[in-house]
């Protein structure tokens, strides 16, 4: 708030209390989304037929755009062969296609096609529909301090890691 001070650095104690707690929220948050009940609510809703993986990767696509295989699977941070099986399921469901990097003729991109940013729409609106209805007694100003909070974390979360991983040799 203007014309606060800062409150004064928490007690050790204090502050492995909260980020416990930050860890609880955060894990239960994790099953609640990804459990096979909700996915299928979602998945009917939108009318996709794709299982949980492929939806990750949809969803991904629709993030990050025409992208190469291994730099899907470093997105997802799974194997090469899970990003290749689910791949080739959004192809037979008409949601994605190869197409020639036009950096290097020999490399290959994923991306979406029309029918695929279609579906990965109808699941980000009937997720956030989801959302909307669970936090509608949330006060606005509440909402958008959340989601800045929650960007803030992952984007440090995410630096801290980069930063824990050991050196990858060469290859």
């Amino acid at each position: 708030m203007p014309g606060t001070q800062p409150a004064p650095a928490a007690p050790a104690t204090e502050t492995g209390t909260d980020a416990a707690e930050i860890l609880r929220a955060i894990t239960r948050i994790g099953y609640l989304i990804t459990r096979a009940r909700r996915h299928d609510l979602v998945r009917t809703v939108a009318a996709v037929p794709l299982d949980r993986a492929a939806v990750m990767v949809l969803q991904q696509l629709a993030e990050a755009g025409p992208v190469r295989p291994g730099e899907l699977a470093a997105r997802l941070e799974v194997e090469a062969p899970h990003v290749t099986r689910q791949v080739q399921r959004l192809q037979q469901a008409g949601y994605a296609d190869r197409v020639p990097d036009p950096d290097d003729r020999r490399a290959q991109l994923i991306g979406l096609t029309p029918a695929g940013r279609a579906a990965s729409d109808r699941i980000r609106q009937a997720g956030t529909s989801g959302m909307q209805a669970a936090l509608a007694h949330w006060p606005p100003h509440e909402l958008h301090q959340l989601a800045t909070l929650l960007h803030r974390m992952v984007d440090d979360f995410l630096a801290y890691s980069a930063a824990e991983e050991p050196a990858q040799p060469a290859r």
